[in-house]
């Protein structure tokens, strides 16, 4: 299936601005269709491979744009479906569980040889940093249903297939000023990324569409415009930091499964933020075990607060996102929840 979007690499002294702040990639940026979806280079390579990928009815994916508590839902989904199998959640990691669709877009060639350089004593790294180079396109084609599958694409670039086949989707939305702070922390953790900048030079990029998978709000009002189609289950993470045991009924009757309080309760506890960070299976150790992960930045999960008083969040900023946030959502329904 051919790809049906125009990519454009952004102009020349923008890219060179954004090469000296991202290290991770190392060709540019491109930026696709009308709605100047921002991604790595290495999207232009693989765009046609993602979109053709072939959904199953049984598929269960969880899309959401970055750091919109996609690892948290992931979670909570595969053990709803799995019945509650908490030795395999902890014994497997996550990545393997739900392989994540597009993760290879951001192993640019010259990063790949670093890792590889890094870890060439080491035949299982070796092994490992090749297997996530790659699309996760030809893994799943392998994989037995059900299968698991995390994206941030938006709802525009996903498979048609998803659709066509109605397979499961759920998608998460979460606040603009929480995703800002959890992404520019995500951006500095990853060297795929390589973000070396401040906060505010960050917000500045988000703002302007120019971080990967913006941006933001059309990834919003898509997710959006898709709520009521009988295979898409819609959420604010507020509401899952608000009322988890009410979001865990809603999603596993979503997946047509049922649950006892007492299981419910069980998965709560598994799911505390105090105890997920430190849940091995779920923050990206297998990563960091290769050197993916920079030493001395904010983990992997962080503290998963709804509107707190991040320390990066100046004044100013506050302002330009609470204007940005009321042009955006002016004429629309959607809202996110006080927790």
């Amino acid at each position: 299936m051919s790809f049906p979007y125009n990519i454009e690499f952004v102009e020349d002294k923008l890219n060179e601005k954004l090469l000296k702040d991202f290290h991770g990639e190392r060709t540019g940026f491109v930026q696709v269709g009308e709605k100047r979806w921002f991604f790595p280079s290495r999207f232009k390579q693989y765009a046609e491979c993602l979109y053709s990928f072939e959904a199953r009815p049984d598929d269960i994916w969880v899309a959401t744009f970055p750091r919109s508590g996609t690892t948290w839902t992931q979670e909570m989904v595969w053990l709803i479906c799995n019945g509650l199998n908490f030795a395999a959640a902890e014994s497997v990691p996550l990545t393997q569980r739900f392989p994540f669709l597009e993760f290879n877009l951001f192993v640019h060639d010259e990063l790949k040889a670093c890792f590889l350089k890094e870890n060439e004593d080491d035949e299982e790294k070796a092994r490992f940093i090749e297997q996530i180079s790659q699309p996760a396109t030809a893994m799943l084609s392998e994989m037995q249903s059900t299968r698991f599958i995390k994206t941030h694409l938006p709802i525009s670039l996903l498979p048609p297939s998803v659709f066509q086949q109605n397979a499961k989707l759920i998608y998460v939305a979460r606040n603009p000023s929480d995703v800002a702070v959890s992404y520019y922390h995500l951006n500095r953790l990853y060297r795929t990324q390589g973000y070396v900048g401040n906060f505010e030079t960050f917000y500045d990029y988000f703002e302007k569409d120019l971080t990967p998978w913006s941006p933001y709000w059309s990834h919003i009002k898509e997710g959006w415009a898709v709520k009521d189609r009988p295979n898409v289950l819609f959420m604010y993470y507020e509401d899952m930091k608000r009322n988890l045991p009410d979001t865990i009924r809603k999603t596993a009757t979503f997946l047509g499964k049922t649950l006892t309080d007492e299981q419910i309760e069980t998965m709560c506890t598994h799911l505390d933020i105090r105890n997920f960070r430190n849940n091995k299976s779920v923050t990206c150790e297998e990563l960091k075990n290769v050197g993916i992960l920079n030493s001395g930045e904010q983990g992997f999960v962080r503290n998963g607060q709804v509107r707190g008083n991040a320390e990066e969040m100046t004044e100013q900023i506050k302002q330009r996102l609470s204007e940005w946030t009321e042009r955006n959502l002016r004429d629309t329904e959607i809202k996110f929840p006080e927790c």
